[in-house]
């Protein structure tokens, strides 16, 4: 495949994937010091961000377009044609499971700090 293509399913995977990111926990607001949570919440969300979602879709893309490609050579199917949606399966997975990670890195920090956090 060549690389501009490649790029280009990145990019559409990264975007896909970024539609779910990061909803915000719902969290039992009864009792809780204002100031404090801000400054829980913004500590939790730096930590989120060590999680670097574009080298996940980048591999997922890169594994994807591999499984893709050995999947057309099998069933005579156009080859780049299957790498490229191989890619677009791949990067968006990856960027899912990155999501999900960070939401449950968020969510248990948050817990973490005393919070009651309900979703």
């Amino acid at each position: 495949m060549h690389s501009f293509n490649l790029g280009i399913v990145i990019c559409c995977s990264a975007l896909i994937s970024g539609c779910a990111a990061h909803p915000d926990p719902i969290i039992d607001m009864k009792g809780v010091d204002q100031e404090q949570f801000v400054d829980d919440w913004n500590e939790c969300e730096a930590y989120t961000n060590e999680i670097h979602m574009a080298e996940g879709v980048a591999k997922g893309a890169a594994t994807g377009a591999a499984v893709g490609a050995l999947y057309g050579a099998i069933s005579g199917a156009h080859q780049s044609d299957q790498a490229a949606w191989g890619a677009v399966h791949g990067g968006t997975v990856s960027g899912l499971d990155a999501d999900r990670e960070k939401q449950q890195v968020f969510k248990r920090c948050m817990r973490g700090r005393g919070y009651r956090v309900l979703n």
